[in-house]
């Protein structure tokens, strides 16, 4: 079958043996994949978690067809049409495993189902398990206009968020973040944006920040949630380390958590994924929560896919095609 893997410097399209389904797994014939950052640290070689390595097929978020039954495949059936993260997706086919899948939709296309698993289970565990939020509360997503960011604001609103602010640095995405559930955008390079969050919040900060950047932005979030509230870091894009005003953070009792798949156990991303099915597969079946596709390129154009990607200047995913 073909997979996308890595030589070390470059990805190339290959030939590799198709996988057999083993207990607690399908197959699935992939349609679609998804880019993710990630994406373009495993280009060159780097493993993620168990994901990645030289020679070994890419991708971690897909969306296909089942087309075999491994012993045990949790009432999955051939020809059933899933999605979910998981290795190897950047190829003709892969190991879905039973518990960490999601049905498509009838009148969902594999483009639109491949952009959704990654931001629904990693936003999910961030605002309702870690981020423990509860309806009628506040949140702020800090860099928004990630496809992981949209997800965040989605299912901020699908819980019953009384107020949901997005972040960008961009005009031109703080403009649509409204599509996906803001109901108040702010950039974070201006002066007041702290003050502008305290402002809609009645002088208290948000009940709960999901943080995206890091960086030097880690400050002024503190200072944007309220006291005893909640800050989730989900991403590093603006940097991995900075100055950390500790005295803040003591001050205003804020719970710092930080979260990561990849020192996850199997059965703690069982929990993660169940937990995401349970609360949001009846807004996946009505279509209310949606991702915007930004391009798609067939596979064997993953190089420009991957240099698409690395230009930071698509809004929504960046998806690969595997039937064109």
């Amino acid at each position: 079958m073909r997979a996308i893997v890595s030589n070390g410097s470059e990805v190339v399209v290959t030939e590799v043996a198709r996988p057999q389904p083993g207990k607690g797994q399908v197959l699935v014939q992939v349609k679609a994949s998804a880019l993710n950052r990630i994406d373009l640290v495993m280009a060159k070689g780097a493993a993620h978690g168990s994901a990645g390595g030289q020679g070994v097929p890419l991708g971690v978020e897909w969306a296909g067809e089942i087309v075999e039954l491994g012993q045990d495949a949790g009432g999955w059936r051939v020809g059933d049409r899933v999605m979910g993260a998981g290795i190897g997706g950047f190829a003709d086919f892969t190991l879905g495993y039973a518990p960490l899948m999601y049905s498509i939709p009838q009148d969902m296309s594999y483009e639109q189902a491949a952009a959704l698993p990654v931001g629904l289970q990693t936003m999910h565990d961030a605002i309702a398990t870690n981020g423990a939020f509860k309806a009628g509360q506040s949140i702020l997503v800090q860099g928004a206009s990630s496809g992981v960011g949209l997800s965040g604001l989605q299912i901020a609103k699908a819980l019953g968020a009384g107020l949901v602010i997005g972040s960008s640095t961009s005009a031109d995405r703080r403009a649509r973040l409204k599509d996906f559930g803001a109901d108040v955008v702010v950039d974070t390079r201006a002066s007041d944006w702290v003050k502008q969050v305290l402002d809609v919040t009645e002088g208290n900060g948000v009940d709960l920040l999901v943080d995206m950047v890091a960086g030097p932005y880690v400050n002024g979030g503190l200072a944007a949630t309220r006291i005893g509230g909640r800050m989730v870091n989900v991403g590093r894009i603006a940097g991995e380390s900075g100055d950390f005003n500790f005295d803040l953070h003591s001050m205003r009792r804020i719970n710092y958590v930080g979260v990561s798949f990849r020192t996850r156990s199997p059965v703690e991303v069982v929990e993660v994924v169940t937990r995401a099915r349970r609360d949001l597969e009846p807004f996946i079946s009505k279509g209310e929560l949606r991702m915007p596709i930004d391009k798609v390129y067939r596979l064997d154009e993953i190089s420009q896919a991957l240099e698409h990607m690395a230009t930071n200047s698509h809004f929504g995913k960046i998806v690969l095609s595997h039937t064109s």
